[in-house]
């Protein structure tokens, strides 16, 4: 099941679940706005050995009825409107899980950034940015690093969004709350917070130490090679095993449908952490359901980096910087008040924390 149908079948059990009429059923599913964006680089992008290249963007801006609107522009050989659309939409329903003032919003181009150099990809994000730079903004639609734009492409999200930011101000001026950042990798946490973390898969590959991977060490060759593909402190594996290696929480945190029908009764893991967007198809979500599995689902789970990414706006607005406990407290703050929403949504209608989280947001 692709994402968008996935996406849309939850949000409509979720509005039965609360009761709602068809009509505003549909406006709510109906984006805002959905654009298609032809890059077209053989005018103005050309590669470094002089060959000419095209590639396709698009736009999606789902809903503005809460505050501007927030996503992430992914940069990813499967970049397809549907995938957008769905992105959109979860936005829009994390955003209101994590009580904050944003609306949905998604950007994507088909490329494969690992095939692209340093200035390749900054002929290409500038010209994308050329291309929607009337549809963002402080108060409209506030971008974000994705897959592709961010630590996975070695620290790239800050020079992708510091080049979006330099080409919008060209057409708009200075106004640095036009784009946020993002926050440490999952793994890292993990590892300064005393888990033990065996197997990681990125973009290059797969590994696996069962003894305990040494974050930091694999951080630094993931800057140096551009991912986890030839670390010395593990071994690599298929990364389809990733999912069904031993181990009590799993966390996905890259592409989404990963988990299906096919491989759900093979998982281990006691909990799944949802840090992608729909890394779970809905038939995997009863299978594991079933096997006792609990699942955090990925509204709630990965609304983290879009409420820190909040946070960033505030501060580039107020021009006032908080230092990190304030973050980090704030944080905490607001996963723990949603999480309590969440189970509170349980207990009403009586359902998973899929259908918890989806129903605080529609609602």
């Amino acid at each position: 099941m692709n994402a968008l149908a996935a996406t849309n079948r939850n949000f409509k059990l979720a509005s039965r679940l609360l009761g709602l009429d068809s009509k505003l059923e549909k406006s709510l599913l109906i984006p805002f706005r959905e654009i298609k964006v032809m890059l077209n680089v053989e005018c103005t992008i050309p590669k470094d050995d002089g060959a000419l290249a095209s590639f396709v963007g698009f736009t999606v801006q789902h809903d503005n009825a809460r505050g501007p609107m927030k996503g992430g522009i992914r940069y990813h050989p499967e970049v397809d409107p549907d995938e957008v659309n769905a992105l959109a939409q979860l936005l829009t329903w994390k955003t209101a899980v994590a009580n904050i003032p944003y609306g949905g919003a998604k950007g994507g181009i088909g490329c494969d950034p690992g095939q692209l150099s340093l200035s390749e990809l900054k002929r290409l994000t500038r010209v994308f940015t050329q291309k929607i730079h009337d549809l963002i903004g402080v108060s409209t639609d506030v971008p974000a690093p994705d897959m592709g734009t961010n630590a996975q492409v070695g620290g790239l999200f800050e020079q992708t969004m510091a080049w979006i930011l330099d080409e919008y101000m060209k057409f708009h001026g200075l106004f640095s709350a036009v784009v946020t950042g993002k926050p440490i990798v999952t793994a890292q946490l993990i590892s300064e917070n005393g888990g033990k973390v065996v197997a990681v898969s990125g973009i290059s590959g797969a590994i696996k130490n069962s003894k305990g991977i040494d974050i930091p060490s694999l951080l630094k060759h993931s800057v140096a090679n551009r991912g986890v593909k030839g670390f010395s402190g593990a071994d690599p594996i298929d990364p389809n095993s990733i999912l069904v290696e031993d181990c009590n929480v799993l966390n996905r945190a890259a592409l989404g449908g990963v988990i299906n029908r096919e491989n759900a009764n093979e998982i281990k893991a006691k909990f799944i952490v949802e840090a992608a967007n729909h890394p779970t198809d809905p038939e995997a979500v009863e299978i594991l359901s079933k096997k006792g599995v609990i699942i955090f689902p990925d509204i709630y789970a990965n609304s983290g980096g879009v409420t820190v990414s909040y946070f960033k706006w505030v501060q580039n607005i107020q021009g006032f910087m908080w230092d990190e406990e304030k973050v980090n407290n704030e944080l905490r703050t607001y996963m723990t008040n949603g999480f309590k929403d969440v189970k509170e949504m349980c207990k009403t209608h009586n359902c998973d924390m899929c259908m918890g989280a989806f129903t605080i947001g529609v609602n």
